[in-house]
């Protein structure tokens, strides 16, 4: 390993980070260079990766957890030789740069994972640590390992102290992902001030007691950061590795270096003189050396050829491996199509009643048989949630081809472990909880909307419904406060059928997430129309359920558990139209004549009806409308005895129509 030349491509990449936060007057310094000199050791010595190939499937995955310290994998970037060019760094937070504020996934080749919200990257680290682990098993073959890379990922005391990474490192050990290694650059500062005002654990003896082996070295030795990370590399003992790296934020900017005021740009006034202090021109901006430029050049090379070894050896498993080849490339590559999807569920008799938790989990498993990278997860509750895949397995240490995976009480890690196994694109991740509980997941829920990641919520006991465990498990604003987050599409099924179609769409959907809310509840089978009709409507996220019979003079819209009554209370009223919309985002998305044969706009007498709050409901109503649904918190009692309490009834429904 040459130290003086890592050496110095650390203090190159300081500058660019001082250069970039200056530029733009924002930004965070403290970890870009506080944390170089780890930074020089993985991307200009360690790090399996092809910058010619950013997706190649046995390179090792590097997550910034810290995200706010995005100019150090900027700089990193660019100096490895990914297409992210000088000009790029120097338009950093710039409007529609490749360098944004915080790590973005689909924006920069090489990020990993969309990043910034403390401790989701840990989280989506053991997702891909997870998903590796599946995958190797899965295709690697006693001639050929394909897959036997590892996960890096560098946190800082912000993400340890995250509640979502306390339960992502719990689960990590206990399922012995040892292909998983954190770094943590611990510098003994917060934000706000040093760190020993907020924490005083032993963060060695901690993980230790959790299941991981931990080591602490000296995060500015260039020989101790390799020795640390090859030691990791080495020990496939079962525990994941955490590198307690002691460095100084803001190294290199002594006014600011090893205090709090060093976490963000405060330091950037001072550039020039830190720079006369590391031997980097004054003068030049977004400066970096041609020995550094011909290290990197070189090293892309030989990572390049590297990797042409790989691929032959990947070729010859491929040929050796049809099946397997052709499955693999399918999980990376394919698409797949709901209607297709649909025809692997058997439709359901006109007649009877079914929970759609229940139903959920019987279609799940017909789509399972057919998709083999279909896996699923559930936070301790399998057995409510109705999600499980039957022969599927169990994933465990033992058995990492099981597709059954046991998150236990963590839905926050769950949400951010299924991210991460959405971001490595190997296998379809779904994972289940009490809708009530999306709370505890929602900022993976949104980070995973944001980043376009194709994750499926499986949340059960959608309602009042649930009667009497009372308000704490009654989710009456929850259904609506998903509805409103960006790229996410909440489908709320109103009986069988439309559930079949529902996760059709969810594990169809390749650009974004998915959220099924499933009742605890029998809900009968709407034998009105035809099941195809009623998959068919759903695909369109609304339909007309039940025509009107003479002229058109009132519109029912109704969604999940709600659609029993609105066609109850429509009946004996032939000019009432039923609408059931179990996903409004899907709806919107309909050309403008589909919509307005659905609602048409003359028709402006309509009523509207959930068991929920009632807000998002108007935009379909209009002035004239009515709105039937519950703007307060639920009460403990027996499931029709509340709902009776609440009017959600068809008495109420038949009332607002007159």
């Amino acid at each position: 390993m040459n130290i003086a030349l890592l050496a110095q491509a650390a203090n190159e990449a300081r500058g660019l980070a001082m250069d970039a936060v200056h530029k733009c007057s924002s930004g965070h310094l403290g970890l870009p260079l506080g944390a170089a000199d780890i930074g020089a050791v993985l991307f200009g010595e360690k790090l399996v990766c092809n910058p010619a190939e950013p997706k190649w499937l046995n390179r090792d995955r590097f997550i910034l957890s810290a995200g706010h310290g995005s100019m150090f994998l900027y700089g990193w970037l660019h100096l490895s030789g990914y297409d992210l060019p000088i000009e790029e760094v120097a338009n950093f937070r710039v409007l529609h740069s490749k360098t944004p504020g915080h790590p973005e996934f689909h924006e920069t080749p090489g990020v990993e994972s969309t990043t910034g919200p403390l401790g989701q990257g840990i989280g989506n680290a053991v997702g891909y640590a997870l998903s590796g682990k599946m995958a190797a098993a899965k295709y690697n073959t006693a001639e050929h390992a394909i897959i036997d890379n590892h996960v890096i990922a560098l946190a800082g005391d912000g993400c340890l102290q995250e509640g979502v990474a306390r339960e992502a490192v719990a689960f990590a050990a206990h399922n012995h992902l040892d292909n998983l290694i954190l770094i943590f650059d611990s510098n003994d500062v917060t934000l706000d001030a040093m760190a020993k005002v907020t924490q005083s654990e032993d963060t060695q003896a901690l993980y230790t007691a959790l299941g991981w082996d931990a080591v602490t070295i000296d995060g500015h030795d260039l020989n101790a950061i390799a020795a640390a990370i090859d030691k990791a590399k080495a020990d496939n003992n079962g525990k994941p590795k955490l590198i307690i790296a002691k460095t100084i934020i803001g190294k290199g900017i002594p006014e600011v270096a090893g205090t709090a005021k060093g976490h963000g740009e405060g330091g950037a006034k001072f550039v020039d003189s830190a720079k006369l202090g590391l031997g980097l021109p004054v003068d030049k901006h977004f400066y970096v050396s041609d020995e550094v430029k011909g290290y990197f050049a070189d090293l892309k090379a030989k990572r390049g050829a590297a990797y042409a070894t790989w691929k032959a050896g990947f070729d010859a498993w491929a040929a050796a491996n049809p099946a397997l080849a052709a499955e693999l490339d399918a999980a990376r590559n394919g698409s797949l199509d709901p209607v297709e999807l649909l025809k692997l569920v058997p439709e359901y008799p006109a007649e009877g009643k079914a929970a759609t938790r229940n139903s959920g989990g019987e279609i799940l498993n017909h789509l399972a048989k057919a998709v083999p990278n279909l896996i699923t997860g559930s936070a301790d509750l399998f057995g409510s949630t109705k999600n499980y895949i039957t022969g599927g397995g169990d994933f465990s240490a033992s058995n990492p081809t099981g597709r059954n995976i046991w998150f236990g009480i963590r839905e926050h890690a769950m949400g951010a472990i299924c991210n991460g196994i959405a971001y490595d694109g190997l296998f379809l991740a779904s994972g289940a909880t009490f809708l009530v509980f999306a709370d505890y997941c929602r900022p993976s829920i949104r980070l995973a909307a944001l980043a376009h990641l194709p994750v499926v919520y499986i949340f059960t006991h959608d309602s009042v419904g649930v009667g009497e465990d009372g308000p704490t498990h009654q989710p009456v604003e929850t259904v609506s406060g998903l509805r409103v987050i960006p790229n996410l599409d909440v489908i709320r099924p109103g009986d069988a059928e439309e559930a079949a179609a529902a996760f059709a769409l969810a594990f169809s959907r390749k650009d974004g997430p998915t959220l099924l809310a499933l009742s605890r509840q029998d809900l009968p089978h709407q034998g009105g129309i035809s099941s195809a009709a009623r998959r068919e409507g759903t695909l369109k996220g609304g339909y007309v359920l039940v025509k009107e019979t003479s002229e058109l003079e009132a519109i029912v819209i109704a969604t999940g558990s709600e659609v029993q009554h609105a066609v109850e209370g429509a009946k004996g009223k032939p000019g009432v139209r039923v609408v059931s919309m179990p996903c409004t985002e899907i709806f919107d998305r309909q050309s403008a004549a589909y919509k307005e044969e659905v609602l048409p706009a003359a028709c402006v007498k309509r009523v509207a009806i959930e068991a929920g709050v009632t807000g998002l409901w108007w935009k379909y109503v209009g002035t004239q409308g009515q709105v039937i649904g519950i703007d307060r918190f639920g009460i403990s009692a027996p499931g029709n005895t509340v709902f009776k309490e609440l009017g959600i009834t068809a008495e109420a429904v038949a009332k607002a129509l007159g």
